[in-house]
């Protein structure tokens, strides 16, 4: 059988329609590769908003017919049952929440509005975790096989081992927050942040302007502890060092930037053309660049990794400023990350495979280190697949290089 087990309506619309036949037990089997998500069938009810779904009727199935149902069903491993029964020939549609809302519903209450559809786009450039298990337990497991038998949970736990390990570096599952800067200058981490990739604020033309790490510049000290007038560390009751607030990050907060990155426009933003933007307006700044140093030199701005309290902290200048955070997790935060590109499918068994052996007694050593370098081609093989490099890109990029003067 094909992968492909939705039809078009369902992908696109993130509905699926179905025909009562006035049985008194009526049951109704939807097929999205989205499970259903019931909370209480009735809107009234608070968990009604837990629904990724709406369930709408109508008599004749013709556009602009169709209501939404408002009377008791119920919802158990995507079955749909309703009671009580609808007369027959009645036509029933499930319509998964979208970010348009839908085509069906009288009002603006009846739609269906979310963004379930729009999670399901591009699913089948990946396979789920759990079908990544079951093919490996299938193709590399049983008689006749390096692997005679292993259990089920062995294998779970070595693949989200390798997940883990190809969320840092190989698969580059990149996720992205739009944030805006409060006047505290401080955002809170994401709740599964492992790594920032990039930070950068939104112009006014929507262009990313790449806020860059203090590093050297400053820094946020993890302990804080109250000294006395010696300079001794005072204790409370319990034994433990009193902690106050930070003077570094206070100071920090409240530095004007010019003053450090010498720059006499403040912002990009009102910067009038290309040259002013960069601080190159009228020949007396000719040669102003020469020897400058590039972490100072440059008007976007700064952040900051506070560990202490688990938060990004910015420069004075990016108060109020739009920005975007890009960020890496391990893949094993939530279970919509548990799932595994395709291209890197091959790699991720030849991992699991190496794993279990590995830490077997008893396995002859040549074999490990078989299965070792085998791994080890097959997640090359899985980068170079990910990197997504395309010939024309390289040719612009070329062309790019071939000219005599660039300003």
């Amino acid at each position: 059988m094909g992968l492909i087990t939705e039809t078009n309506q369902q992908y696109y619309q993130g509905a699926q329609g179905f025909l009562s036949t006035g049985d008194a037990t009526q049951v109704y089997t939807t097929t999205f590769d989205t499970n259903l998500v019931f909370g209480d069938w009735n809107p009234a009810n608070a968990n009604y908003a837990l629904n990724n779904f709406k369930l709408y009727t109508s008599a004749n199935g013709l556009p602009q017919t169709y209501t939404e149902y408002l009377l008791a069903y119920t919802v158990t491993n995507n079955i749909i049952a309703i009671t009580p029964p609808l007369p027959a020939g009645t036509f029933v549609v499930a319509q998964l929440k979208v970010l348009s809302g839908g085509k069906y519903g009288q009002t603006e209450a009846e739609k269906a509005y979310g963004d379930t559809v729009e999670d399901n786009y591009g699913s089948y450039e990946y396979i789920k975790l759990t079908d990544a298990i079951d093919n490996f337990m299938v193709g590399y497991v049983g008689d006749g096989k390096l692997i005679q038998n292993a259990k089920k949970s062995d294998v779970l736990f070595f693949a989200k081992r390798s997940l883990q390990e190809f969320s840092y570096d190989t698969l580059k599952s990149i996720h992205s927050q739009e944030l805006n800067i409060p006047a505290s200058l401080s955002v809170i981490l994401p709740q599964d942040y492992v790594n920032y990739v990039r930070v950068s604020f939104i112009d006014h033309l929507g262009v990313k302007r790449i806020i860059y790490p203090a590093n050297n510049l400053t820094i946020a000290p993890f302990e804080t502890p109250i000294q006395d007038q010696a300079g001794v560390p005072t204790q409370d009751n319990f034994g433990e060092n009193v902690e106050g607030t930070s003077l570094t990050v206070e100071r920090w907060k409240k530095a004007n930037d010019n003053l450090i990155n010498g720059q006499l426009v403040n912002n990009i933003d009102e910067a009038v053309d290309f040259q002013n933007a960069y601080g190159f307006e009228g020949s007396w700044n000719w040669g102003r660049q020469y020897g400058l140093d590039p972490q100072t030199s440059q008007m976007n701005g700064w952040f900051n990794m506070d560990e202490r309290e688990g938060k990004m902290s910015f420069s004075s200048n990016l108060a109020g400023k739009l920005i975007v955070l890009e960020y890496i997790s391990d893949g094993l935060a939530y279970d919509s990350d548990t799932k595994v590109p395709k291209l890197a499918e091959d790699a991720l068994y030849a991992s699991i495979l190496h794993s279990i052996i590995s830490t077997r007694s008893g396995q002859q050593e040549y074999l490990v280190q078989r299965l070792q370098k085998d791994r080890r081609a097959k997640l090359r093989n899985a980068k170079i697949r990910l990197s997504n490099i395309k010939l024309d890109e390289i040719v612009q990029v070329m062309r790019g290089k071939s000219k005599w003067i660039k300003h």
